[in-house]
């Protein structure tokens, strides 16, 4: 029997509709971990339509590190101001700056990297796997490789989450797509850390002893 409270505990952990929910718990036999699992693959199917949508609203979040030294402002997007209000919607942007503090990201995405700086890498990484003695014939796989390697570094959208690692970032807005029914998109991001770009004295470890001395 599909009774109301279980209709409500799969809303609760799915974020789908209560509709959605109840069908789902029917083909599932009331099996509620099989009907989270059938609400996702419906889900991010769905998700993929939604792609070409637009996206004008949303929210400016922030996540400053517990020390106060790393900072992050970022805008996330979504088509109407309702869901830009839930709880879901704003949790969902707290991970991803806190993803920004921890990671460090350049770019959101990969299209985002200038060419100039693809080309310079791809020398680089070229040169490398040549002064390494690679055969001619497996240099340009292995400079091709380690591009990718970067791209995972340094664009927030291909790295693992910092809350599982088997998920990458764009992996874990599919999934949002998914559960709340709209388009999500990360727009930009600024990272603060504190005292970045300073140059900071560095002070002579004998002369500092030699001070304590003699006072």
């Amino acid at each position: 029997m599909i009774t109301a409270s279980l209709v409500k505990e799969l809303r609760t952990r799915s974020g789908a509709g209560m509709m959605d929910c109840k069908k789902a718990l029917v083909e599932a036999d009331g099996d509620i971990e099989k009907a989270v699992d059938i609400l996702r693959e419906r889900g991010l199917a769905k998700a993929a339509k939604k792609a070409g949508r637009i996206a004008a609203e949303g929210i400016v979040g922030s996540y400053i590190h517990g020390n106060g030294r790393i900072g992050v402002l970022i805008e996330v997007n979504c088509e109407t101001d309702f869901v830009a209000k839930t709880d879901a919607f704003h949790a969902l942007v707290k991970d991803i700056a806190m993803q920004v503090a921890a990671t460090n990201p350049q770019y959101v995405r990969r299209d985002e990297v200038p060419a100039d700086v693809i080309e310079h890498e791809r020398a680089i990484f070229r040169q490398e796997a040549l002064n390494e003695g690679k055969p001619e014939k497996i240099v340009d796989r292995m400079t091709e490789g380690r591009l990718e390697k970067m791209y995972k570094e340094i664009c927030l959208e291909e790295q693992p989450f910092i809350k599982d690692g088997d998920k990458t970032i764009e992996r874990v807005i599919t999934e949002a797509v998914a559960s709340m029914g709209e388009k999500i998109s990360i727009r930009r991001f600024t990272r603060y850390q504190l005292g970045e770009g300073i140059e900071k004295k560095q002070e002579n470890f004998a002369d500092e002893v030699m001070s304590q001395i003699n006072k």
